[in-house]
């Protein structure tokens, strides 16, 4: 049986007609009005993917991929808009409709006091929307259409409190830096279509053979293969959209906007568009061992040196933002591994463990009034036992404690890139292992400093005023000053917590065996025989219940170990360790502290590099040779010759008989010469 157009274009349009609702109608509809609509259209987005997804693993349904509008037409090129359904999009659409859906219910406690509700509602439905055109995309033109719009939503989304300058300066920022990526995505694209003739994703994968021995052109002695071209083109649009070294400096800056959106942008969506498209390309990018093993190293520095920044800092939200950083470089790792399955196997578990610890941070944030730094923080477990028992539930997966989903897919990652062969595989095998201990430290250190210790803040007025909005410059107070007592959050706060803790601890200890070892993808991620390293490691596979046992006895389980027992030690017991290991290592601090100066050489070479070039261009081109030469000069010049000719009209009749005799003279001093 094949699946239902109907259902599926419902998937697609419905969060589409809740933001349209939200949006235009807002003002009609009122508070309620609008967030039920949004709510309604992605509730039935997510249980109609939910339906999908059955039909497809059970087999009740085939993959479906059918055209259902042409764009355009011109020669034999065309692009359409159609859907390709198989497992690997039936996957993605759950994640993002069912995460996308408890960002909505969460974001009514948190946003209940702001002036731009119905706005953010629509703007978070219509984001829905453009990510499932994203990854139901069945041609290159449509995906970068889904892929230009979540930018679009995104920039919408993290500059949303408009009158905050540090908003506006971060939601430019992703914008900007985005805009890098896209232009190599978009290159890649074209090579694309110039290589194989076509925007089809199934023609263009049929095909990608063709991709051997092809060259392009660079100068008369200068070749590359085409492969490689395309692969890393298309990377480079990843590295923009994922957050990828060098181009992930935009991350941590949309903490900006709020916190709903943190845990959209970061968790489930906007970010592992570059994971799901590289995963899709996988038939592209196996033709060429130079962009995989390009794809791995850039995965590995990101996995490390992002997640190095994660220790120092202060900010409950920054901290889970560079974990993000981190955890995108270990699925782009396994992509350049060949472990396809194995990244999108990760993209799902992180999808809720990292939503989970998002929306657990804004719950604090809520209680702290606003108050987003953790050194004012402590002794918040009592005040609020759910936030933190689903906010612990979402650190040990993230940790990759075994049992919990992270676990299964973080150690799949590690164990493939331990079996790789390829090129950069030993320097990607250190920064994964090294990376489990520093995503241990920062973790449990945000815990410790939010939820365990002595109290770091004082409670004024029992009986005090609301709370406060960060986004309100009046609402500005004194840190670790609150005018009530923290208390839990209301229940569409912690629903959505406790049903995202219940698959970080469960899924990935269901869900291993067929999505990585099993045949459960089929063809939609092709790996040559000779790269699947998965397909090793599932000759060694005996189970979920013996790889979580195993995995005590391995590298990572200790290394993680041992960062618990350091970190609680230290933020536990005694706290003025931390201040002596900051002196100690001064310089490797400060060196975090400014992300590796990164920020700094980008603003200094592009922002200023920038003003500098326009003001060039404005002086010495606009003001001195536009306006100066060929303005202000050409009229300077008929000025010139204007007075010059004038003089020769003074009235006078004996000047006017002079120039006629001279004329003739002249005319016949001509006439002499030509007959001789």
């Amino acid at each position: 049986m094949e699946l239902s157009t109907s259902i599926l274009l419902t998937i697609a349009l419905a969060p589409l007609v809740g933001c349209v609702l939200a949006g235009f109608l807002g003002r009609f509809l009122g508070r309620a009005g609008s967030h039920s609509a949004t709510i309604l259209g992605v509730a039935i987005s997510c249980g109609l993917s939910f339906y999908v997804l059955y039909q497809l693993t059970t087999g009740a349904a085939v993959n479906y991929n059918h055209n259902l509008y042409t764009w355009f037409e011109i020669g034999k090129f065309s692009a359409s808009v159609g859907f390709l359904i198989d497992r690997l999009t039936a996957m993605m659409m759950v994640v993002v409709t069912f995460v996308s859906l408890l960002v909505h219910i969460y974001t009514i406690g948190y946003m209940k006091d702001d002036p731009g509700y119905q706005r953010f509602f629509s703007y978070i439905s219509l984001f829905t929307f453009s990510m499932l055109m994203l990854v139901m995309s069945n041609n290159f033109m449509q995906l970068f259409f889904g892929w230009e719009a979540v930018g679009l939503v995104s920039y919408l989304l993290i500059g949303f409190w408009y009158k905050k300058p540090t908003a506006i300066y971060a939601n430019l920022k992703a914008f900007l830096v985005n805009r890098v990526g896209d232009f190599g995505f978009l290159l890649g694209i074209a090579a694309v279509l110039f290589f194989l003739h076509t925007l089809d994703y199934a023609t263009a994968f049929n095909d990608a053979h063709t991709l051997l021995g092809q060259k392009l052109q660079i100068t008369s002695t200068v070749q590359w293969d085409a492969a490689t071209v395309i692969g890393i083109l298309l990377f480079i649009g990843a590295m923009g959209k994922s957050a990828q070294v060098p181009l992930h400096v935009w991350l941590p800056d949309s903490m900006e906007g709020p916190t709903p959106i943190s845990a959209l942008i970061h968790a489930a969506t906007m970010v592992t568009a570059g994971i799901f498209m590289v995963a899709r390309m996988s038939p592209i990018f196996e033709l060429s061992e130079g962009a995989l093993s390009f794809v791995m190293i850039i995965g590995a520095t990101g996995a490390l040196f992002t997640g190095l920044i994660g220790i120092v800092q202060n900010d409950i939200k920054r901290v889970v933002a560079y974990s993000t950083l981190s955890q995108l470089g270990y699925m782009t790792v396994a992509l350049g591994a060949s472990a396809y399955a194995g990244a999108v196997f990760h993209l799902m578990t992180h999808a809720f463990f990292k939503a989970l610890l998002f929306l657990g941070a804004g719950s604090v944030i809520i209680a702290m009034h606003h108050e987003q730094d953790m050194r004012y923080m402590g002794g918040l477990r009592k005040y609020m036992p759910i936030t933190w028992i689903t906010m612990w539930i979402g650190s040990l997966a993230l940790c990759g404690v075994p049992f919990f989903a992270g676990f299964y897919s973080k150690d799949a990652i590690i164990e493939a890139v331990g079996e790789s062969h390829r090129w950069g595989a030993g320097y990607a095998y250190f920064c994964v292992l090294a990376g489990a201990f520093v995503t241990a430290t920062y973790t449990f250190r945000q815990m410790y400093l939010t939820f365990h210790g002595k109290e770091r803040f004082k409670v004024v007025d029992q009986h005090g005023h609301g709370h406060h909005d960060d986004h309100h410059d009046e609402d500005h107070h004194e840190p670790g000053v609150l005018h009530h007592a923290p208390k839990e959050s209301p229940w569409v706060v912690t629903l959505p917590l406790i049903l995202l803790a219940i698959p970080s601890l469960l899924i990935g200890y269901f869900a291993i065996q067929p999505m990585l070892y099993g045949s459960w993808f089929g063809n939609a991620i092709q790996v040559h025989e000779i790269h699947n390293v998965l397909g090793k490691l599932g000759e060694e596979f005996h189970g979920s219940l013996a790889m979580a046992l195993h995995g005590f006895g391995q590298p990572p389980f200790w290394l993680v170990a041992a960062a618990f027992a350091i970190t609680t030690y230290i933020y536990l017991f005694n706290p003025s360790v931390a201040d002596k290991i900051k002196g100690a290592l001064k310089p490797l601090w400060t060196m975090l502290d400014r992300k590796y100066w990164i920020d700094d050489v980008y603003y200094a070479v592009f922002a200023k590099g920038g003003v500098m070039l326009g003001r060039a261009l404005w002086k010495g081109g606009d003001a001195s040779v536009i306006d100066g030469v060929l303005v202000n000069g050409s009229a300077s010049l008929i000025q010139r010759i204007a007075s010059g000719v004038r003089r020769l009209q003074s009235g006078y009749l004996y000047h006017y008989a002079f120039a006629m005799i001279l004329g003739l003279i002249l005319l016949l001093g001509g006439y002499w010469l030509v007959g001789q």
